[in-house]
């Protein structure tokens, strides 16, 4: 109750942008705080699992025609980000079809250059978890943050972490301010879920000091992991020398 339940959604504001991060089911408790804003919204998809855009039909802005909201997503050979975003956004799994929101969609594919958003500089890059993923890193004239909140690079590393260079997702990491990573397993619930896309908590610490990032934010924690539980890990990291860590909890706000 403490971290919250909803997946992962997070807002980031510039002096003039307003970006949100992943459309899980806490875009939707967003949608009713930007209940009377109108204008530009940027949506960035880090990949298209479901615990990731399931909320984006009850994000209340998608309902206005006052919104222009801008929705960038990880490319693929197999399908364009609409005709991907479709197949959950279209019945019989949802109601309303992407094509009939309200608000003014425009789809892009993440570009491999880094990309404008208002006064924030953008940067995606592919990272290691199953199917097409993008990690981000916004930066602005205040600080830098990271986001890879489904990530595995330590798999198929025989030692983690390895060099930089071989170090998915380091590009992106490397002195950010602030630095929100994986951290759903413990070593243990690792051992028996290689490949399925997300970190131990070790190495995601691993990551950020390797890293060299001012903040470590641990992220996309594990269902089955009680406000105890996590308390327990966030305090094991808390005692080590390196970044500043804290427990990523539903409603925390960084300034950055």
């Amino acid at each position: 109750m403490r971290y919250g339940g909803n997946t992962a959604c997070v807002e980031v504001r510039t002096e003039s942008a307003l970006i949100v991060l992943d459309a899980g089911t806490g875009i939707r408790p967003l949608g009713v705080q930007l209940r009377d804003y109108s204008g530009r919204i940027d949506l960035l998809l880090t990949h298209l699992h479901l615990d990731h855009l399931q909320g984006l039909g009850f994000f209340e802005p998608c309902f206005r025609p006052d919104v222009e909201l801008h929705v960038w997503g990880p490319a693929s050979t197999n399908a364009d980000l609409g005709e991907r975003m479709a197949r959950y956004l279209s019945p019989p799994l949802f109601p309303v079809r992407l094509r009939d929101l309200g608000s003014r969609v425009v789809l892009h594919d993440v570009p491999r250059e880094p990309f404008q958003i208002g006064d924030a500089v953008v940067r995606g890059r592919p990272i290691i978890h199953p199917g097409p993923t993008v990690g981000y890193r916004i930066e602005d004239a205040s600080g830098s943050v990271a986001y890879l909140p489904d990530h595995e690079p330590a798999l198929g590393a025989p030692t983690f972490p390895l060099p930089p260079d071989w170090t998915s997702g380091h590009d992106l990491a490397a002195g950010a301010d602030v630095l929100l990573h994986d951290a759903q397993y413990t070593s243990d619930e690792y051992s028996t879920r290689v490949g399925w896309g997300h970190s131990a908590t070790d190495h995601a610490w691993a990551f950020a000091v390797q890293s060299e990032v001012g903040r470590f934010v641990t992220f996309h924690h594990d269902p089955s992991h009680d406000d105890d539980k996590l308390d327990g890990l966030v305090a094991q990291l808390q005692a080590r020398h390196g970044p500043d860590v804290v427990g990523g909890t539903e409603g925390l706000e960084l300034v950055v």
